[in-house]
């Protein structure tokens, strides 16, 4: 039976003004989604402080839920809220007898084979922080013969990004191009899979990016710490019409499991950074941002003696 773990999610983001906001007007993309057969999101609210003059809640382009929210009147802070609770399954799609190669794939998606491979057609092109370049496509191919299953090639690459970049919070920040980062061989998830999406589009694979939620397990005998979860990012392969989209960690150098728990997916990390907005006002801005990712403790079922 395949394993799955019920997570309560809390994610919390405050900003703090040095002189009053007049207005402000954002976009959040924190509620996770359902996405079968691996996903299940049974409930998310969103709080928000102080209330909002305007709120909307709608679909992206990619499927991922915005709330679009204003606040017209005099503030010093901020508070979003997000509470979520997500059942997460893994799967194991190495299992599968239908796992195209590197080469049958690239030829489908160039093709369009099927309407499945002409949609994910759209996500080999070049985007805002992803650029194609053949140094990308020859640093893949050291590692990915496209005679091999695209999963076990993808897998390879997953794992040769973490071991030829140092993760280095200090090394890149928000801004910092795919480019760069692949030069400096550094950074953090982020710099990880825009660089793996990089690869992988400029070989012909359709690659997009995934932000989530990553649990962290304390050491032996110490508590787990509340807050001290992570926001993560990761990336999605397309393997074709039977599997469709696989989930990779370059930063943790695994195909995902149930630590992982996805919430957007985009073309790269402008698609769906968590938040974004414009203010009138407010001075100086101090940021504090924690997550806490909780399994759900399930009652003990009690079978009766026979």
């Amino acid at each position: 039976m395949p394993r799955s773990v019920t997570y309560d999610i809390v994610h919390e983001t405050k900003y703090k003004y040095s002189e009053p906001v007049a207005v402000c007007l954002n976009q959040l993309r924190m509620r996770p989604q359902t996405r079968p057969p691996s996903v299940v999101c049974n409930q998310c609210s969103v709080t928000i402080e102080p209330m909002p003059a305007k709120i909307d809640m709608h679909p992206d382009y990619f499927g991922n839920v915005v709330d679009s929210f204003a606040i017209e009147s005099p503030h010093e802070s901020l508070v979003v809220k997000v509470n979520s609770q997500v059942q997460v399954t893994a799967i194991n799609p190495f299992e599968s007898q239908n796992i195209p190669t590197v080469a049958q794939l690239t030829n489908a998606v160039r093709t369009g084979q099927t309407q499945s491979d002409l949609l994910a057609k759209e996500y080999v092109f070049a985007s805002v922080r992803v650029p194609l370049a053949e140094h990308f496509a020859e640093y893949a191919k050291a590692v990915m013969n496209e005679d091999a299953s695209v999963l076990d090639a993808v897998l390879n690459l997953t794992k040769h990004i973490h071991q030829d970049f140092r993760y280095d919070s200090t090394a890149t920040d928000v801004a910092t191009t795919t480019e760069a980062a692949f030069e400096l061989k550094a950074g953090v998830c982020q710099d990880f899979s825009h660089v793996q999406i990089a690869c992988l589009r400029s070989l012909g694979l359709p690659a997009r990016y995934v932000s989530g939620y990553l649990r962290t397990l304390p050491p032996p005998g110490k508590p787990r710490l509340i807050g001290n979860d992570e926001s993560h990012a990761w990336i999605s392969v397309y393997a074709g019409e039977t599997l469709g989209w696989i989930d990779f960690d370059p930063t943790n150098a695994c195909q995902i499991g149930v630590d992982h728990i996805p919430v957007c997916v985009g073309r790269d990390y402008d698609d769906i950074s968590p938040m974004r907005g414009i203010v009138l006002g407010g001075g100086e801005t101090t940021l504090s941002v924690k997550v806490d990712v909780a399994p759900v403790e399930l009652p003990a079922v009690i079978i009766p003696p026979a």
